[in-house]
Formats: C-alpha cells, sequence, structure tokens
C-alpha cells in the first residue's frame, strides 16, 4: 500500500483506532462464561447442583442478583413498585424471571433448568420493540454456600 501525503495516512490511523475501540468495546458484549476465571467458577458451581438441577428459588435469586448489578435501582428508591423482579412461566426445561425497568421496558429472562445458562430478551410495549440482550451463566449470580 503506498501513501502519497499525509491525508490517506490520517485516514489509516483513524479508522485503525475505530476499529480498536470497537474491539474493546464489544469484548463486554459476550457471554460472562467466556473468561478463565468465570467458567471456572461456573463449572464448580455447576458441579455442585448438577444433580439437582437449577431449581425455581436458585432462578429467582440469580436473576434478581444480575439485575442488583447490572440497573441502578436509585430511582426507586421512594417507590419501590415502578422496578421489581418476578417469577414468570416455567416449562419443562426452563423457568422465566421478568425484570421490569423505571422506564416501562421488561427484560425476559430465561433460565435453563439443566445449564443455568440464561438468555435475556428485551422489550419495549410501549414502542413495540423487542430484541436479545444477551446471555450469562446463572451459577455467576448465585451465593452458593458449601
Amino acid at each position: 500500500m503506498q501513501f502519497y501525503g499525509g491525508g490517506c495516512l490520517k485516514k489509516l490511523i483513524c479508522v485503525m483506532m475505530i476499529v480498536l475501540m470497537m474491539g474493546v468495546m464489544l469484548q463486554g458484549c459476550g457471554s460472562k462464561d467466556t473468561s478463565a476465571d468465570n467458567s471456572r467458577s461456573s463449572e464448580t458451581l455447576g458441579a455442585a447442583v448438577s444433580e439437582t438441577g437449577i431449581t425455581a428459588e436458585m432462578a429467582f435469586e440469580g436473576v434478581n442478583n444480575y439485575c442488583h448489578t447490572h440497573y441502578d435501582w436509585s430511582i426507586a428508591e421512594e417507590n419501590p413498585d415502578i422496578m421489581y423482579v418476578r417469577m414468570g412461566e416455567e416449562s419443562d426445561t426452563s423457568y422465566q424471571v421478568i425484570f421490569r425497568s423505571y422506564t416501562g421496558a421488561f427484560v425476559y429472562f430465561t433460565v435453563d433448568k439443566a445449564s443455568g445458562m440464561t438468555t435475556m430478551k428485551e422489550v419495549v410495549p410501549n414502542l413495540g420493540v423487542e430484541s436479545d440482550a444477551g446471555e450469562f451463566s446463572l451459577y455467576d449470580y448465585l451465593n452458593v454456600s458449601d
């Protein structure tokens, strides 16, 4: 690649910086169990409850812990009814836990009973918007005592 003048070089550097920044920002979009530390803790906790699987109480506790870690609850201090975490439907293979934000948006967490893998779907009813919001291992948000 040949450059004639500083303009092309500046454009190349800008493009490289944008690609680098996007790569750094997108790292946080992966599932929680992709890092070595998280996968080790997930495997350890998974082995502890693999015989019984995920219970409804575990699903609620893990999602509730996730929501209190990732969302700002200070807005709900004066009116706690505007934000909540509740159990939803149960199927043979999964539990549904529902988070309601103060904005009126809902996040539906689907917890796999066997693996603890949890997928999220965000729904904004007033706008008719529905989107996948990621996944994580429930075990990363459980307080399991030995």
